[in-house]
């Protein structure tokens, strides 16, 4: 595919920043000061004032507008405001996206991309949406009279029973990807898994969640915001920290996936396959050239078929491609989500697994992967729309 005019190497992520990770109801701030707390941790890293932002990028439900973000960080001008609609956690790349593109096409200087999630604040997003009102409309109205109506049960239990039925995926394949989560997280004291190992039988015996799909199987539910400052790679080279630049970011859907999951033409994939040729060919490279790679995990099997859509391994062979410590920080032939991720880290809805790519082209990682040059983000398996970015060092 031939992608003629791109935002290739324009642009670069300057700063990266978080507030503190808590289990879901302990924190002590609220998610406006969690998200405040994040970007100038951002700006700091970048050597920015937070006065000089001048561009807002977040994504699905996010509930810190920039009108107020900026007010209260005393920004002196707001020249761009952006959020990608639906798609919970796949909107996490497409927000860095959009504020590469604002600053290549010079609507803005500095733009932060955030998201901050109090679940403790504002309710859970693990609960069955449909029970909170009397009447279903849209997707959830051909799926919700059936019973099928958590996150869990929608978004990840019934891909993982067709990939098992087709491929012979078994559950320890699944587990792999748990493990390697939080092993990863044991190295990093941010995370609200650290200290908290994981072992094959502890993620056997652990309690369905919804069949095939384990507690361990899932994301966390956590408080916390995360951000990263976006700008050109010109004026980057005055600023403090060594850029992250950005390949490649891509966006977007296949046919009707947004039309709930009993109505997809294919259960067995991401609908990562329908950006990855277009990400691929803007970044110019290809998942040979990608040594460590930041794979959203709302629920493992997803992960697995992302791998699988992004060409690491044929469709269906997702589960031998796992085994035998893969996936595992250091050794491992490609290290996935090596801060812990949703699963172990924390849940700030995947903007984690951004900063920790950040980390890696760095070279600052906790599981530092070794000649980690490269390293690709993937936003929100199984939602529509998802997204996914290329970053350098």
């Amino acid at each position: 595919m031939a992608v003629a005019l791109t935002i290739k190497d324009k642009t670069c992520i300057a700063g990266i920043g978080e507030s503190g990770y808590y289990r879901r109801g302990q924190s002590p701030h609220s998610e406006f000061e969690l998200t405040l707390q994040a970007i100038l941790a951002a700006c700091e890293d970048a050597g920015l004032d937070p006065k000089d932002i001048d561009g807002f990028c977040s994504y699905h439900v996010e509930r810190n507008d920039p009108v107020r973000l900026a007010n209260a960080l005393g920004i002196r001008h707001l020249g761009f405001s952006n959020l990608v609609w639906l798609g919970g956690g796949g909107g996490g790349a497409a927000a860095v996206g959009n504020g590469c593109a604002a600053v290549a096409a010079g609507y803005a200087r500095h733009v932060v991309a955030y998201r901050g999630l109090a679940q403790g604040q504002f309710g859970r997003f693990g609960h069955a949406l449909a029970t909170r009102t009397e009447r279903v409309t849209g997707p959830a109205a051909y799926s919700a009279p059936f019973g099928m109506m958590s996150p869990a049960q929608a978004l990840g239990a019934m891909q993982a029973q067709r990939h098992m039925h087709e491929f012979g995926t078994k559950a320890e394949h699944f587990g792999a990807i748990a493990l390697a989560s939080y092993k990863h997280a044991q190295r990093n004291p941010r995370a609200v898994m650290y200290g908290r190992p994981l072992t094959m039988d502890d993620y056997l015996r652990s309690r369905w969640i919804a069949e095939p799909l384990r507690l361990f199987d899932c994301c966390l539910e956590t408080d916390g915001a995360a951000a990263a400052v976006i700008t050109s790679t010109e004026r980057a080279r005055d600023m403090r920290q060594r850029p992250a630049y950005v390949m490649a970011a891509a966006q977007g859907s296949g046919y009707r996936y947004a039309a709930g999951a009993l109505n997809r033409p294919d259960l067995v994939t991401s609908n990562h396959e329908s950006i990855a040729p277009t990400l691929w060919a803007m970044a110019g490279i290809g998942p040979a050239d990608v040594k460590v790679a930041q794979l959203y995990e709302n629920f493992t099997p997803l992960v697995l078929m992302t791998l699988e859509d992004y060409g690491f391994c044929d469709k269906g062979e997702g589960g031998a491609f796992v085994e035998g410590g893969r996936l595992e920080w250091p050794d491992g032939a490609l290290p996935i989500n090596t801060s812990g991720g949703n699963l172990a880290e924390a849940y700030t809805h995947g903007f984690e697994l951004i900063n920790e790519a950040v980390r890696q082209v760095r070279g600052t990682s906790t599981c530092q992967v070794e000649g980690a040059e490269i390293c690709l983000v993937a936003s929100g398996p199984g939602v529509a729309p998802v997204s996914s970015l290329i970053l350098r060092g």
